[in-house]
């Protein structure tokens, strides 16, 4: 298989006729490619920005409002993520962690070592939860409480991190017991929730700055937002997952 990586630049370029059957995108910008006359059987998309998106068209109509009406139909309480006032945003977190304590048990009901299991080259169920201690850390400890040091070791960096100005010489690396990762993701989860206990609406329109691009306003409320939405967005893999683990093993 040919791989394309960031040094090759394929911007504005045509493809004509071109055999792209299996083909895998992966962290890549497609953003206003147009495709007229392609194959589609069996394609798999998965954008998770695509709420941000100035519209998705295929023949002509825009899906995004119908894939995040599907979504939010499969996955209750998703679409309180961007809710506005502290009891919102409280309910939004606790409907949340309700659904998670329910993947956690799929997980704990699977045969020993699922969890660290990849598919399709993704990350393990336990490295997704550790993403997510590393995503809290991010914009709770560094955005919001402006830590020095928000960082725990057995967060998950995404890959190419480094550009981002993130020393990765604070991250463990290898597989860590899986005990030690939910140790970390309930103290996550705790931090969160101590913070919303308390937030006020005062708090929420405090300014922060965004850990990534300074340059971007943020809020607390809108960090939070990220939370929200990397917790979802990152639980809908984590159910994907598992559900083709499952389906694997009862083959």
């Amino acid at each position: 298989m040919t791989t394309f990586t960031r040094s090759d630049d394929l911007r504005a370029s045509e493809f004509r006729g071109v055999d792209l059957t299996g083909a895998r995108f992966v962290g890549s910008d497609l953003s206003r490619v147009v495709m007229r006359g392609v194959d589609v059987d069996g394609a798999d998309i998965d954008a998770p920005w695509l709420p941000g998106a100035d519209g998705f068209r295929i023949n002509g109509v825009d899906v995004v409002g119908f894939v995040e009406a599907e979504l939010d139909r499969r996955f209750p309480g998703r679409a309180e993520r961007f809710a506005a006032d502290p009891e919102g945003l409280r309910a939004a977190w606790a409907t949340l962690q309700r659904t998670w304590d329910a993947t956690l048990e799929q997980a704990a009901g699977m045969p020993a070592g699922t969890v660290d299991v990849s598919v399709d080259g993704e990350w393990s169920f336990a490295q997704t939860l550790r993403h997510l201690v590393m995503a809290t850390d991010t914009w709770l400890g560094r955005a919001i409480l402006r830590l020095d040091q928000p960082y725990h070791p057995l967060g998950q960096p995404n890959s190419g991190a480094d550009g981002d100005g993130l020393d990765l010489s604070l991250f463990t690396t290898g597989t860590p017991p899986y005990a030690q990762v939910l140790e970390a993701r309930a103290d996550r989860v705790a931090m969160v929730r101590d913070l919303l206990a308390a937030v006020t609406s005062d708090d929420l329109d405090a300014p922060c700055v965004n850990p990534w691009d300074p340059r971007q306003p943020e809020t607390t409320r809108s960090c939070l937002h990220t939370i929200l939405e990397e917790e979802w967005e990152h639980l809908r893999y984590a159910v994907r997952d598992l559900d083709a683990i499952e389906a694997t093993a009862g083959a």
